[in-house]
């Protein structure tokens, strides 16, 4: 799996667990705790920051009590109709968290950088 298609399936699955997330009302922080990781760690899933193992993938579909395949599978055009029924206002809600996600993404990758300049001097 070349670097772009290894990217756009960690988006994919990322949005897929968000959206099971949503369905289920749980913040970031409540998946977070249940999975026993740190937030910004969730969020990089989320995000498809990160890669994710299938350990990982079973413990996230057991917290909602759905199978694997249906995290995997689940497409991301089927995700994006669903809005389309949503009101404006929740429409705008959308839009934010995705703006939230960006910021939360752009955070993760300052507070890494920072952590990397000062690991040297402790070296």
């Amino acid at each position: 799996m070349n670097d772009n298609s290894k990217k756009k399936t960690n988006k994919t699955i990322g949005k897929n667990i968000r959206t099971f997330r949503h369905q289920h009302g749980w913040s970031q922080e409540d998946v977070a705790n249940r999975l026993g990781i740190s937030i910004p760690a969730f969020s990089k899933i989320e995000t498809g920051v990160t890669d994710i193992n299938l350990s990982r993938l079973e413990q996230i579909a057991n917290i909602y009590e759905i199978d694997v395949v249906q995290i995997l599978a689940m497409d991301a055009e089927e995700v994006e109709q669903q809005p389309s029924n949503l009101s404006i206002v929740q429409k705008k809600l959308l839009d934010r968290e995705a703006e939230i996600v960006i910021l939360q993404r752009k955070m993760i990758l300052l507070y890494e950088e920072l952590r990397n300049i000062q690991t040297p001097a402790h070296a």
